[in-house]
């Protein structure tokens, strides 16, 4: 086992009132890929920033080893200083690094370089802030959120990256699949305590399931033997006193822990609120456009959308989701086309810019509206403390500004006012960002048990596969032209019938390909229509060339398994990891090569 490069040992941190952090620990080696989880405001970003030296412990170790490199990626990134984002991302380069890293991050992330950081989105913000901490290839990356603002190409292009890359991974995300995708263990962050599963985060809700029910199961097994000493004491015939002092001793200890035992945060417990049923037919659009200048936003697209559907919009930033769910609720009258919107209509809207948020407000003035101290909810009367409790919210927070409250608490807060006021139309726009992934399960729930009609605009991949029924994507996500599809299905649904539509369209071309040549040619010749030499000879040695890489990738893997080789010897770990991505690409075009033969020769043979 590899001495860690980063440890943290019986971390305490508290700003008054319950600890926040009270024995927290994390441990970080060579090769660790760590999702870090927890509940919104369980201290996951203190940790983080204390891991960085950003923050400091009141009590407790920690360890950095002092050649190890560690960057940490600022949710509020600060460009002061900086003309252009190349020269911010560039300023966290060291000497020795390649300044061409930042030119590769940049472009990938869909940036230039030349962006005043002044004019940057909240998205744009996020990207270059990645490329500043991912281009120095560090020992350790702390990504603190890094897929929130990004579209679903850069998550798949970042999960790749992170993959491959040298550095040391310690995440924190509210995106499940991403996180499956880029961890190897998981350390959960709970009531101010760590605990680690040396396993993805793929299986840490079974593990979190199973550990709460044993810490339950413990919890029950000393109420027992509490009551056991109570009757002891009571009816048991007394002996020596100084035996009695003894167990009765033992008893205040029992009691004390018994009542000093925190359980887990509990869960938001919530449901929209049912208005009047909508008519059967919801919206329906026909060949709507939009069109901005000379770009095209919106092609001719028709829909019709029923009562009870749940429809996801997903595609890159700027192809124009949100401008076509403007233009489906009738937000945004189309350029051409007509959208008509059906009866008994009670929309509710979740704004991903949380524009809807006055910050000096308070919790309790922007649910009820200034209206007092209760608000209707499902036709009864609530008083906004009991509602807010519902929502994991203290009653003493009833006066607390908004502005006081976390990412995750404002998201969950936006939560608890649309899903108050009666509602048959839900219309939520990225509802993911922020949300820890207890809220995240929570508001699946109530999507798919919603009685009414959803339209939503997410880049969680989990969560769209969980709750909607179609999916609009746009025709060619690499480059939006304006037409979009309406697929059956979630987003996992979506990209299988987009493969087989590309495959199938492959296939079509080849075979009109195959045909026109086979027209034009002599009948005699067509007759003898065959596989050259060469690619005979292809056909039958790639499956072994394919093989053979597949052996030498899988030995090079296993070489760098071993979490004390880039401690030991960095220049044969990257050495490793070049041939590696070399043998990677070449497997690639060998199985696209055999492919494409195999094709062909099945063309010709009948």
């Amino acid at each position: 086992m590899a001495p860690p490069i980063l440890k943290l040992d019986d971390i305490f941190l508290s700003f008054g009132g319950t600890p926040l952090l009270a024995g927290a620990s994390l441990q970080v080696e060579p090769g660790d890929r760590i999702s870090l989880v927890g509940r919104n405001g369980s201290g996951k970003s203190t940790l983080m920033k204390i891991a960085a030296g950003l923050a400091e412990a009141q009590s407790g170790e920690v360890f950095r080893h002092p050649s190890a490199t560690i960057r940490y990626l600022h949710q509020a990134p600060d460009f002061d200083g900086y003309e252009t984002v190349a020269a911010y991302a560039e300023a966290g380069l060291g000497p020795s690094d390649d300044p061409y890293r930042v030119t590769y991050l940049l472009e990938h992330l869909g940036l230039t370089g030349a962006e005043h950081p002044a004019s940057l989105s909240g998205g744009e913000a996020r990207r270059a802030a990645l490329a500043r901490v991912m281009a120095p290839e560090p020992d350790i990356l702390l990504l603190d959120e890094p897929t929130n603002h990004l579209d679903l190409p850069t998550i798949e292009w970042l999960e790749g990256e992170l993959q491959s890359t040298r550095s040391a991974l310690v995440v924190i995300s509210h995106d499940r699949r991403f996180l499956e995708k880029v961890s190897n263990a998981t350390v959960w962050l709970d009531r101010g305590q760590s605990r680690r599963l040396n396993r993805g985060f793929g299986h840490f809700e079974a593990w979190r399931d199973e550990v709460l029910e044993a810490e339950e199961l413990e919890q029950h097994k000393l109420g027992k033997a509490i009551e056991r000493e109570e009757h002891w004491l009571r009816y048991g015939v007394t002996a020596r006193r100084k035996r009695n002092m003894r167990r009765l001793g033992a008893l205040h200890d029992l009691r004390s822990r018994y009542r000093g035992h925190k359980g887990p945060q509990g869960s938001v417990q919530a449901s929209a609120s049912d208005a009047q049923e909508s008519g059967k037919l919801v919206i329906e659009a026909e060949k709507i456009t939009k069109n901005y200048g000379e770009r095209t936003i919106v092609a001719p697209f028709s829909i019709r959308v029923h009562r009870g559907d749940c429809i996801g919009l997903v595609g890159p930033n700027g192809a124009g989701k949100t401008t076509l769910l403007k233009m489906l609720t009738g937000q945004l009258a189309p350029d051409s086309g007509t959208v008509k919107l059906g009866t008994n209509l009670e929309i509710a809207t979740l704004d991903q810019r949380r524009e809807d948020l006055n910050l000096d407000d308070t919790l309790g003035h922007y649910l009820t509206d200034g209206r007092g101290e209760t608000l209707l909810v499902n036709g009864e009367q609530r008083h906004v403390t009991g509602y807010m409790k519902e929502f994991l919210f203290q009653p003493e927070q009833s006066r607390t500004p908004i502005r006081n409250l976390s990412g995750g608490e404002r998201a969950r807060l936006m939560l608890a006012r649309i899903l108050s006021r009666p509602t048959n139309l839900l219309i939520l726009d990225e509802p993911t960002n922020d949300l820890d992934i207890e809220t995240l399960d929570l508001l699946q729930e109530i999507v798919a048990c919603f009685a009414g009609t959803v339209l939503l605009v997410s880049h969680d991949r989990d969560f769209l596969d969980r709750t909607v029924t179609s999916t609009i994507a746009p025709a060619d996500p690499e480059n939006p032209d304006g037409r979009w599809i309406e697929y059956a299905g979630g987003y996992t649904d979506m990209m299988a019938q987009r493969r087989g539509a590309i495959e199938e369209k492959r296939r079509a071309d080849k075979a009109e390909k195959a045909k026109t040549v086979d027209t034009a040619a002599p009948a005699e010749a067509r007759g003898k229509a065959k596989l050259s030499y060469k690619q005979k000879f292809a056909l039958e040695n790639l499956p072994k060339e394919m093989e053979k890489t597949e052996k030498e990738i899988a030995a090079r893997e296993a070489k760098m398994a071993d979490p004390a080789l880039f401690t030991k010897d960095p220049a044969t770990f990257n050495k490793l990891a070049a041939e590696m991505e070399k043998l990677r690409a070449s497997l690639t075009k060998m199985e696209e090569e055999w492919l494409e033969l195999e094709m062909l020769r099945e063309e010709l043979e009948g």
